[in-house]
């Protein structure tokens, strides 16, 4: 039986949830009526779904929302609020709130809600563990492919996991090389350790020297406590340094020195601390010619190329195309509850035709979206030649362009991002279904009110020419 809390400060309605969850729904129910309570159940009895009204008393539900999504990501929670509280509901969906249902609710619409959410997360349960149960091992896995490039890189992980050798992997961008690093983590006996990267060409050079070797407190204006550095808390596991070639050359001499002598000095310490790391670099820049060039250090270099991986381009291993996008068919199907099983010939044509410059993550954004906007169960040409500028060869299928205004944050941008994907996809949707918005929620996955209330969010005619 599975077990649900519901959240109430309301007697009469905790009571009236208690008895439609368990005496119609069947489930085990577990009541809270406040946050505190809500948060030390929810720990004790680890519930398959969680109903939270929007207004404790004590701890507000948007409080609890985010430490039991903190605690447990996966977990679905259904809110309830009142109507004058709709838009700090929305705020919660961002949060990770699976729905809302506004008080009073309908108990029908409330149990199918429910039903719903914990079907998604089964299906996102059974996605993970396809992943993690395929092949030899959960990232091992997912380098798919029977060209012989693809087949090599498989049997140099296989080879040079367990070994003490610093690895560069080279490759464009796009081919997957943090994928094999983590690969080369999971093959090996560090990964029970942590697997810590760190893009080295992210970061602003006086903060790239922090973030990798750490601080003490007072070590520069700002540093107002001690901070341990991704060489430390990579302590017993791998670093994986992504495009190592954009290493200022200050940089570049400090991290010779701890391959050299396996010990970090944290800026403004008196002292070395000893590490016990597997090196692991990648570039998408032929480091060898840098080398020779003076634009990175030589010695450095052969450091870090014990054992070199190359990843050829998508372009290049063509017959690994089709299997690429039927793995990514398979996982985006489950993970966007989209019943699509099939790429139809003209579609699997038009992605052979193209040239990737993007490689396998361009791949990948290609299949997702079209498993998306599909109205039926199978990817057709003319959908791939649309999300490739239909032409089908030379242009990179790129992520939905989003505006970006000035002056927004990181998560605000994020969000922005999510609404104006959304609108995108409603939009085509309703265009594939003539306007019908009963079919446009059905393909969707969604509920009509839902879907309406979104149309009239995002001011998107119903009909469209």
């Amino acid at each position: 039986m599975k077990k649900i809390l519901a959240v109430d400060d309301d007697p009469i309605g905790l009571k009236l949830l208690k008895t439609l969850l368990g005496r119609v729904g069947g489930y085990e129910v577990f009541t809270a009526e406040n946050g505190k309570s809500a948060l030390e159940t929810a720990d004790r009895v680890s519930p398959e779904a969680v109903i939270l009204d929007l207004q404790l008393p004590d701890i507000s539900g948007m409080e609890v929302l985010k430490k039991l999504k903190s605690s447990s990501p996966q977990l679905p929670v259904i809110m309830l609020t009142g109507v004058s509280q709709i838009q700090t509901a929305v705020e919660a969906i961002k949060l990770g709130a699976y729905h809302y249902l506004t008080k009073p609710f309908d108990q029908e619409q409330l149990l199918i809600t429910l039903q719903n959410a914990m079907e998604k997360n089964q299906l996102l349960a059974e996605m993970r563990e396809l992943r993690e149960n395929s092949g030899k091992g959960p990232t091992l896995s997912r380098i798919t492919g029977k060209s012989q490039p693809a087949q090599e890189v498989v049997k140099h992980i296989q080879k040079v996991a367990d070994s003490a050798l610093t690895v560069l992997i080279q490759g464009e961008t796009g081919t997957g090389k943090e994928l094999v690093a983590r690969a080369l983590h999971e093959e090996s006996s560090r990964r029970s350790k942590p697997f810590v990267a760190i893009d080295c060409g992210a970061l602003a050079e006086n903060l790239l020297e922090s973030e990798l070797f750490g601080h003490e407190r007072g070590a520069f204006t700002g540093a107002d406590r001690k901070k341990d550095g991704q060489l430390l808390l990579a302590q017993g596991g791998t670093l994986f340094l992504d495009e190592v070639g954009n290493l200022p050359a200050a940089l570049q001499a400090k991290l010779l020195r701890v391959l050299q002598e396996r010990q970090v000095r944290p800026v403004g310490a008196a002292k070395d601390f000893p590490i016990n790391i597997r090196f692991i670099a990648a570039t998408n820049a032929p480091l060898e010619n840098e080398a020779k060039t003076g634009k990175f250090r030589q010695d450095l270099y052969y450091r870090l190329a014990e054992f070199t991986i190359s990843l050829s381009p998508l372009r290049k291993r063509k017959e690994d195309i089709l299997p690429l996008a039927e793995k990514f068919l398979e996982e985006a199907s489950l993970e966007l509850r989209r019943n699509v099983g099939s790429i139809q010939e003209d579609a699997a044509k038009s992605l052979g035709g193209h040239s990737w410059p993007g490689n396998i993550r361009e791949l990948r954004n290609v299949i997702r979206q079209a498993v998306l906007l599909t109205p039926d169960s199978s990817i057709h040409g003319e959908q791939i030649l649309d999300l490739l500028g239909k032409k089908g060869a030379g242009e990179s299928a790129g992520p939905l362009e989003v505006p970006v205004p000035a002056g927004l944050s990181l998560k605000e941008i994020g969000l922005n991002a999510v609404e104006e994907a959304e609108k995108q996809v409603i939009r085509n949707v309703l265009r594939s279904t003539g306007g019908n918005k009963a079919k446009a929620a059905k393909i969707l996955k969604t509920d009509y009110k839902t879907l309406h209330v979104k149309i009239k969010k995002y001011g998107l005619p119903v009909k469209e020419e």
